[in-house]
Formats: structure tokens, C-alpha cells, sequence
């Protein structure tokens, strides 16, 4: 029996907590940023505001405690971006060498341009510690992990044997894990994917059709790839789960939070506005998509869609002189 503990209780940690304990032969706690929403869980017997309509069975710990990380043998964060270094610095003096670390978050830190295992070893080492850690991506809305709907996803860590463990111990008959060395290039692809979804909601909300959804996904691909590579992924990992597969759902599936925002800001509505209407859930690409273009500065890598949102997002550019813009670039051989 793995103890697991899932740091972060939004509707995917939850949702992978439910999964986990589906499969059996875990003990699992999900741990809450505070004690008072762990309680709210605890007293409700679901998870209200993030992933309502799924009972939490009592074998699932729900903790507050920092300190319930230090019985773990594998750490799951699903934190934030923007929270995990404050999270960190709160459970990093309950870690301890043995423990393997995995990361579920689809994000590149802003500013610094780190992706999350970055930010994870980093903070580690402040305080002179070094823990395996890898990465946990794919084509999944938490609801589907949730309902048990059959989902594919891809793991990665930098050595195969312990891709291959956190494979055996999560997979069950509802979900698939393949692994990966390419810990860059599923990383990345997971990230990145964010801010091309929040562009097919854009032009959705502007009442663009099915082609100009298709041109966006596929030119959104080849520049995830073009950073993925120049960062040193792979380009064939951005063809599987973590970066074709996981593009195509954000960009086209209803229950995309990313997706969401873009199709508001085509429809004329306020950032700050659409932000707060989620209801304390996060949408990741909006963030992402200034470390994006940062990161694509650093290697030199050209990023036209990326660079339209960040307008849109930051600047209050017109999506629809955005989307003119990007039809309006010099022509170029496909590549």
C-alpha cells in the first residue's frame, strides 16, 4: 500500500484522489491550503466549491496539516502557479529524502519563466533538499477523472524506472498512464496548451467558424513545439497525450476554463470581470501566457498567437484586430 499525499484541493486534485482511491491499495490524504476548508470538506462530505456532486469517501484523509506530507511516500502537487512557492515554503520542512514528488500542475511560473518541477527543485534545495520529481499531464477535465470516464494521460520523469512506478501505482481501468523521459516536453505541453485555448475562445466569442478554429489548434501546436524544442523536449512528445492530445480537448471542450476565458474577452467582456466570475478556480493560460512569451524571448522563438493573447490580456488589444493581425503576418512556408 502507497501513502499519497495530493497537495491542493481544486476540482483536479480532488478528482484525482477520487480516482486514486477507485483503484484501491493507496492510502491517499488530499490536502487543503487551510484548515477551515479542509473542515468545510470534511462537513460536507464533497468538495462544494471546486468539484460538486462527488462524494469523498471517509478512507480519503482531508487535511489541513502541513505536516501530513511527511508520512507520504509520494507528494502530488496540484497547486497553482502562482501559490506554489508560498505552498512549498509552508510543507518543504515535512519533506524528507525517500519521497518521490510528482507535479499535476499545468503552468509556467510568472517572471521567472520556470516550469513547475523547476520551481519545485528549486525551493527544495533552499533548504538543502533534493527529491525525485516528475510530471503528470494530459487530456483530462477533473469532472470526467471524477465521473470514472475512461482518460489517457502521460508521466514523466527524468529516470524511466520511476516513470514506470508512479504508472503502475495510478493506473487503474478508468486511467491510463504511459511514460516519458521527455519531463521538458510534457511539461511544456500541458502549459503552453493553455494559452492557444484561451485563442479558440477568443475566436469562438467572436463567432469564427470550425476553420479558423482548426488553423489556431495546428498552428498553435507547431509553436508550443518550436519552445518545447528549443528548450530541450522532444518534438515527437508534442504529438502524443501531453501536447496534440491535451491541445485539442482545452481548445474544443466545454468544461475548458482557459477556453471560457477567451470566448468572454471575444464577446466584449472584462478580464477582471471574467476571472472573478470563476469563482476562486484558476485559469491558467492567463498567467502563462507572459511567462510564455518570456521564455520564448530567452531562446529566440517566434510565438504569434501567444504574442496576440498577451495583448488581448494585458494591453486590452481588440481580439477581433488580434485575430486580423495574425491573418495579416507575411506569408511563410509551413513549418
Amino acid at each position: 500500500m502507497s501513502r499519497i499525499v495530493i497537495l491542493g484541493s481544486g476540482a483536479w486534485g480532488t478528482a484525482l484522489a477520487l480516482s486514486l482511491h477507485r483503484r484501491g491499495g493507496h492510502r491517499i490524504t488530499l490536502w487543503a491550503h487551510s484548515p477551515e476548508f479542509a473542515q468545510e470538506i470534511v462537513d460536507a462530505g464533497e468538495n462544494t466549491l471546486f468539484l460538486p456532486g462527488f462524494p469523498i469517501p471517509a478512507a480519503i484523509a482531508i487535511s489541513g496539516n502541513e505536516a501530513s506530507a511527511a508520512d507520504a511516500e509520494i507528494v502530488v502537487s496540484v497547486v497553482p502557479s502562482e501559490f506554489l512557492r508560498p505552498v512549498l515554503a509552508r510543507i518543504r520542512p515535512h519533506l524528507h529524502p525517500g519521497q518521490i514528488v510528482v507535479s499535476a500542475t499545468k503552468g509556467i511560473e510568472d517572471r521567472t519563466c520556470l516550469r513547475m518541477t523547476q520551481v519545485i527543485a528549486a525551493s527544495l534545495r533552499e533548504v538543502g533538499l533534493t527529491l525525485p520529481i516528475g510530471t503528470l499531464s494530459g487530456p483530462s477535465f477533473a469532472l470526467e477523472v471524477a465521473q470514472g470516464q475512461p482518460t489517457a494521460v502521460t508521466v514523466a520523469f527524468a529516470d524511466p524506472e520511476l516513470a514506470a512506478l508512479i504508472q503502475q501505482e495510478f493506473s487503474s481501468e478508468t486511467l491510463r498512464l504511459y511514460t516519458s523521459t521527455d519531463v521538458i516536453g510534457v511539461e511544456l505541453g500541458g502549459a503552453l496548451k493553455n494559452v492557444i485555448a484561451i485563442a479558440a475562445g477568443v475566436a469562438a466569442g467572436i463567432g469564427l467558424g470550425h476553420n479558423s478554429a482548426a488553423a489556431l489548434i495546428t498552428r498553435g501546436i507547431a509553436e508550443i513545439t518550436r519552445l518545447a524544442v528549443a528548450c530541450g523536449g522532444r518534438r515527437e512528445t508534442l504529438a502524443g497525450l501531453s501536447g496534440a492530445g491535451d491541445l485539442v480537448l482545452t481548445c474544443t471542450g466545454s468544461l475548458s476554463r482557459n477556453r471560457t476565458v477567451g470566448q468572454a474577452l471575444g464577446q466584449g467582456r472584462n478580464l477582471a470581470e471574467i476571472l472573478d466570475s470563476l469563482g476562486g478556480k484558476v485559469a491558467e493560460g492567463v498567467l502563462t501566457t507572459r511567462a510564455a512569451l518570456g521564455l520564448a524571448r530567452l531562446h529566440r522563438i517566434e510565438m504569434p498567437i501567444t504574442e496576440q493573447m498577451e495583448l488581448i490580456l494585458n494591453e486590452g488589444k481588440d481580439p477581433r484586430e488580434a485575430i486580423r493581425d495574425l491573418m495579416l503576418r507575411p506569408g511563410r512556408e509551413e513549418q
